[in-house]
């Protein structure tokens, strides 16, 4: 027996997998997708170029301020080397006046009595000393003292010695003396 059904019920139909629907759809979203991403990295590098150029313009400013700053340092470095130059200068100056202060005191000691000089003259270490005298014997002791003075390297020479006749006092004698000065320890003035 066949049964047959009057009664009208509605059947579901079957879904079947349209693809010619569905590809617009997912091309669409993958479209969109793209777009976002796109989007996203413009954005991202947007922001990265910002932060760049603001790291550009603060290194910029911070590169002329250590230029000020250099500068300044350059400044004093120049000035530390001229004071250190002067301060230098300084001290050889005073270490060269131990010398012909030294020189004078030697040379006033060493004067017996009855001599008299009439010129001194000092070129490095070596010394030439013009004078006058009653006696040969006070030229002796003068020259005698400069040796003993331990200023004065040995020999102590005297160039040159002449007996003039001066009136109412007698004879004089005229003499030039060459010595090397030496400050004790060997140093040279």
């Amino acid at each position: 027996m066949i049964r047959i059904n009057l009664l009208a019920v509605e059947r579901k139909p079957k879904r079947t997998f349209n693809l010619g629907q569905k590809a617009p759809i997912a091309c669409s979203l993958i479209l969109i997708a793209t777009a976002i991403g796109i989007g996203w990295r413009f954005w991202s590098l947007r922001q990265q170029s910002a932060r760049l150029d603001a790291a550009i313009v603060q290194a910029r400013q911070d590169a002329e301020s250590l230029r000020s700053v250099l500068k300044q340092v350059e400044d004093f470095e120049s000035r530390k080397s001229q004071l250190q130059q002067r301060v230098a200068l300084i001290e050889e100056l005073r270490r060269g006046q131990t010398g012909p202060v030294r020189l004078l005191d030697e040379l006033s000691r060493a004067i017996p009595d009855r001599l008299w000089l009439t010129e001194l003259k000092q070129e490095n270490a070596e010394v030439r000393i013009d004078g006058r005298t009653t006696s040969l014997t006070a030229l002796s002791d003068f020259v005698g003292n400069l040796e003993g003075s331990g200023y004065f390297a040995r020999p102590v020479e005297i160039l040159d010695s002449r007996v003039e006749a001066v009136q109412g006092t007698g004879d004089v004698v005229r003499f030039s003396v060459k010595a090397q000065f030496v400050m004790p320890g060997g140093q040279r003035p």
